[in-house]
């Protein structure tokens, strides 16, 4: 076991503080990983951590930047921007961050709208994508966390100017830390915009810590694990969880390259704990099956079978009950001959994995289950913060699992959830008519149509501005029927519709050559896949007709969020006469 750390008393409650205690329990353990670009590290400790926090703190007061101010971020996850994150914090300034992935000029339009007095940037190059998209309206500081480039002032040359503050006013920092209180916003979010345009939320330094808190309570994580972090930080599943609540539990986290360099990484870092969005446990399933079908017939069975047995294990434990021996013994077989060489793709030492920011979908949480992979779901969203877990000893597949200590959730007359306690936020960034529509009551309306079993389980049916109403007035949840989809392969994205039409239709995008999206064969599988969903359905449903795209849904279209959600509007827009065609002639199911 290693060490732990305990809470923060309520009044302490600030992000700095936070840390102040990490680097006093943890010290010179290491605490941040940065590749170095030539297949080694560069590492912070816990000690160092602070230290650069406490120096680019100091050196923003230097540069007239006070607590209450906006800071914007614009940077790919790496251990430098978890410094001058930290920093920021220190300072009591308010920690913006954009989502990189965004096209330049709308990464621009955010940073306007933040109005900061200051904005770190990655890279020299990132600086001059942002420049000639029209960050130049900013006459702020720019300040880069990597390179040089002229006009703008180096990390290293920031904490130089903090140093050099504290040396001429050696209570300098002990005063920053008196003047920032728990009340104190102390992040910005950007909200991923999946039902509408992005919105700026406000959260306080105690809604921080609160929810980071809660952790240890929930999850049993410390600084012998480590982590791999590869989410965009201006998410909230990111900078809450790999970020904040790696602080608070002394967990190292290493930093990834890339997706492209993650099946190596890995192998490489071997973590213990791992969040990532469904679409990575999606596609890391479809690699998988892909590979399995083309092997022998014989390992194809055992592949099959084992899943098969792994199925009973979970059902059984969901149930509360042990596995019959047959099962346990079976599992030892196909565990040591199937599952591990999977699981090994994945480090081999992965012993608890979290699926965040979008629904995950039962059968795939079974599926990973059934091969040996502790994959559970959570809850959270930028305006209540992380809400509920799976219990690690007894998840339950296709629920987000149960209210965190502290949390209250209540589902509306609706079925709406409502959210209510320390982690909610403060509310959007200066448009108070948004943030009443969401805080009433005393409750945070999230905008999820939810459930709750018996047991306290929690289950997300659907979005209520993504519900359908066919034109006979049945109502549909889209998310439900497309998530039938995730086990399959070929499929990559799906999008129902039927709003106020006579029946239900889908767009589909698939997992297969561009030449061969629209051929014979691709069609008449999707077909089998969608008879087979079908089947699982009410009749009214029913995917009646089809189209399967020639391109995929995306970002750069304006169909996908940051955080991979499909923005329905948008590509209701973008295939206006492909849905067209979908309601021309006789049904075909």
């Amino acid at each position: 076991m290693g060490k732990k750390a305990g809470d923060l008393p309520r009044e302490q409650r600030t992000v700095y503080r936070l840390l102040k205690r990490s680097a006093s329990v943890w010290g010179a353990a290491p605490a941040l990983h940065q590749p170095d670009g030539r297949g080694g590290y560069r590492t912070w400790s816990w000690v160092e951590y602070r230290q650069a926090a406490e120096e680019i703190a100091c050196g923003l007061r230097a540069m007239g930047i006070a607590a209450g101010d906006v800071v914007g971020l614009a940077s790919e996850t790496r251990a430098e921007f978890y410094l001058a994150d930290a920093g920021v914090m220190t300072n009591g300034s308010i920690a913006a961050a954009v989502y990189t992935s965004l096209p330049p000029a709308d990464q621009v339009r955010t940073l306007v709208n933040c109005e900061p007095k200051a904005v770190f940037v990655e890279n020299p190059k990132m600086l001059r994508t942002l420049e000639a998209s029209g960050l130049g309206v900013l006459a702020v500081p720019r300040i880069l966390l990597e390179g040089e480039a002229e006009g703008a002032t180096t990390l290293e040359a920031l904490r130089e100017l903090g140093v050099k503050a504290m040396v001429g006013d050696q209570l300098l920092m002990e005063r920053i830390e008196a003047e920032v209180q728990p009340s104190h916003h102390a992040i910005l979010y950007l909200t991923s915009g999946a039902t509408g345009e992005p919105k700026m939320g406000l959260v306080t330094h105690n809604a921080i810590v609160a929810n980071v808190d809660l952790g240890p309570k929930v999850i049993d994580l410390d600084d012998e694990d480590r982590s791999l972090a590869f989410l965009p930080s201006a998410h909230i599943t990111q900078r809450l969880v790999m970020e904040l609540l790696m602080l608070r539990m002394g967990v190292p986290v290493y930093f990834s390259e890339g997706l492209s360099k993650m099946p190596a990484e890995l192998r490489s870092v071997k973590p213990t704990f791992i969040i990532a969005p469904p679409r990575v446990w999606e596609r890391i399933y479809a690699s998988v099956t892909t590979e399995i079908r083309k092997k022998p017939l014989l390992i194809r069975r055992l592949f099959y079978l084992g899943v098969g047995v792994g199925n009973e294990a979970t059902r059984a434990k969901e149930a509360g009950r042990e596995p019959a021996p047959w099962v346990k013994s079976s599992l030892k077989f196909f565990d040591k001959v199937v599952f591990a060489k999977i699981r090994e793709r994945l480090g081999g030492r992965l012993r608890l994995a979290v699926s965040g920011a979008a629904p995950l979908g039962r059968e795939l949480a079974t599926f990973y289950s059934s091969i040996g992979l502790r994959l559970i779901e959570g809850y959270g969203l930028t305006e209540g913060g992380v809400v509920a877990l799976n219990p690690i000893d007894r998840p339950i597949a296709g629920s987000i699992g149960k209210a965190l200590p502290g949390v209250e959730l209540k589902a509306a007359e609706d079925g709406e959830l409502l959210i209510r306690g320390e982690t909610v936020f403060s509310g959007y960034y200066k448009d108070p008519a948004s943030t009443a529509a969401v805080l009433r009551d005393g409750w945070l309306h999230t905008g999820d149509i939810a459930r709750v079993n018996g047991d306290g389980y929690w289950f997300i049916t659907g979005r209520k501005k993504e519900l359908i109403v066919s034109s006979n007035g049945k109502k549909i949840y889209p998310a439900r029927i497309e998530g039938l989809f995730k086990l399959e392969p070929l499929i990559n994205q799906v999008l129902l519709i039927g709003d106020r039409l006579p029946y239900m239709t889908a767009l589909i995008t698939v997992n297969a050559p561009e030449s061969e999206r629209t051929s014979e064969a691709v069609q008449q599988e999707v077909r089998r896949i969608v008879k087979s969903v079908n089947r699982q359905l009410a009749p009214f449903e029913q995917i009646r007709r089809f189209k399967v795209l020639e391109r995929d849904f995306s970002l750069e279209n304006g169909e996908m969020t940051p955080t991979m959600k499909l923005r329905r509007t948008r590509v209701l827009e973008n295939f206006k006469a492909e849905i067209s065609e979908l309601y021309v002639g006789r049904e075909e199911f």
